[in-house]
């Protein structure tokens, strides 16, 4: 299996690249937000407000990180269940967001709005928190710091470990997973 090494901000040529089930290792700035950011956020694009981060281009990590109280590192950052920001994910690609990183399946709207958008959505293995988080060189918090380890933080990330779970042209490592399970 090959291993795609790509960096931050996206952009269309690395997307179109990346296809149903090949391994990325992500380098660059990744966001995280969860359910409560993920409605803040579109609350005030419903608003006609500005957002308080610049998504152009941008990934947004579906993780609540833990955070140590003795130095501020991250010490584990597991991802989350991805359908829980479904609602939310066709109106955050609208505005630039490239790339999504979590697990799980979504459902239809999020796909065609992948391919509408050109995106791409990417699966994190759950239980690796610990993993990943050293693949977190430099954490910030940036928003609705008021929703604890759910606020929206900068990541400076290196080969940090996922795999393409739908590409921009709506094919799914899902699908592809139940059709070999099948044969």
């Amino acid at each position: 299996m090959n291993i795609i090494r790509i960096t931050t901000p996206l952009d269309i040529d690395q997307i179109k690249d990346l296809h149903a089930g090949d391994k990325v290792l992500i380098n660059g700035t990744i966001y995280t937000a969860r359910d409560k950011a993920h409605q803040l956020l579109v609350e005030k694009l419903e608003k006609g407000e500005s957002i308080p981060v610049s998504l152009q281009n941008s990934i947004i990590y579906y993780t609540g990180p833990v955070i140590s109280g003795s130095d501020g590192r991250i010490i584990s950052a597991g991802p989350t269940t991805s359908s829980r920001m479904d609602r939310y994910t066709p109106q955050l690609l609208s505005v630039g967001v490239k790339g999504l990183i979590g697990k799980g399946p979504r459902n239809r709207e999020v796909i065609e709005a992948l391919k509408f958008y050109q995106g791409v959505y990417f699966c994190a293995v759950g239980g690796a928190g610990v993993y990943l988080a050293e693949k977190i060189k430099e954490s910030r918090l940036l928003v609705f710091p008021e929703l604890g380890l759910e606020a929206v933080y900068e990541f400076q990330v290196e080969d940090f470990p996922c795999y393409v779970a739908l590409d921009s042209a709506g094919n799914s490592l899902y699908t592809n997973m139940n059709d070999e399970g099948r044969s």
